[in-house]
């Protein structure tokens, strides 16, 4: 039954009833992308490769991903697996590196961001997303959020000259995701578990559309306070 639940709640990705609603697009990030400069793009994470396809045709695209994480949980397509922390590339032979929500899931991050450096041109550009305040996920291939003062500190030390670090969700659309999504895990636990709770079922689903459009009234309405976000957005270069 939870199967069944998980493909018909996909269906409403695009509709308030949806727990993921309230997070963007990658219209952002596809804006970002397409300005990157000519040459050779290496995408970090790649999974099914849509990057590639954001590039613009001046671009030369390179996909890596791990294998435990890449092959077995999303079916990745990358050019080569390899691990970000040790990357079989040659120092200065790329112009753009991309890492879109991966630094989370690395076992070295610290690690992996200097391979990053080491693996661009000078001047060359990094565009890197990370998530925030959002539930655990991809387990046991989650291991770390960052602050934005947290994720800055890893990038400067990796010698990274930081140009824009945009936030994600204000601090009600991020209340209220984390609100939906837990509305979702929590009904999905019910019927897995074949808990009596199951029979809130019907309470937990009218739920989320209510806290999903209170949530999003409430972020055009309200002045935005900075502490709360869902994630951020990193342009930087290598110094």
């Amino acid at each position: 039954m939870a199967s069944r639940l998980n493909r018909w709640v996909r269906r409403l990705k695009a509709t308030p009833l949806h727990p993921q609603w309230l997070l963007r697009g990658t219209e952002e990030l596809r804006g970002l992308l397409a300005t990157l400069p000519p040459g050779r793009v290496l995408d970090i994470g790649c999974a099914d490769r849509w990057v590639e396809r954001c590039l613009p045709r001046d671009c030369t695209y390179l996909g890596l991903d791990y294998p435990a994480t890449g092959r077995e949980l999303y079916g990745a397509r990358p050019t080569l697996y390899a691990d970000a922390s040790r990357l079989p590339i040659a120092d200065a032979s790329v112009d753009s590196v991309v890492m879109l929500e991966v630094l989370e899931h690395l076992r070295c991050p610290r690690e992996s961001c200097a391979e990053a450096a080491r693996v661009l041109r000078p001047g060359g550009i990094l565009l890197l997303s990370m998530p925030f305040l959002y539930p655990i996920h991809d387990a046991p291939h989650d291991y770390q959020r960052y602050t934005r003062h947290g994720l800055e500190r890893e990038l400067r030390a990796a010698g990274f000259i930081l140009k824009a670090t945009t936030p994600g969700l204000g601090a009600l659309e991020t209340a209220g995701l984390l609100a939906s999504l837990s509305l979702g895990g929590v009904a999905r636990e019910a019927l897995r578990r074949r808990s009596p709770a199951v029979l809130l079922l019907p309470l937990l689903v009218c739920a989320v559309p209510v806290v999903n459009l209170l949530a999003w009234i409430g972020g055009k309405c309200c002045p935005d306070w900075d502490a709360m976000t869902s994630g951020y957005t990193v342009l930087a270069s290598r110094g």
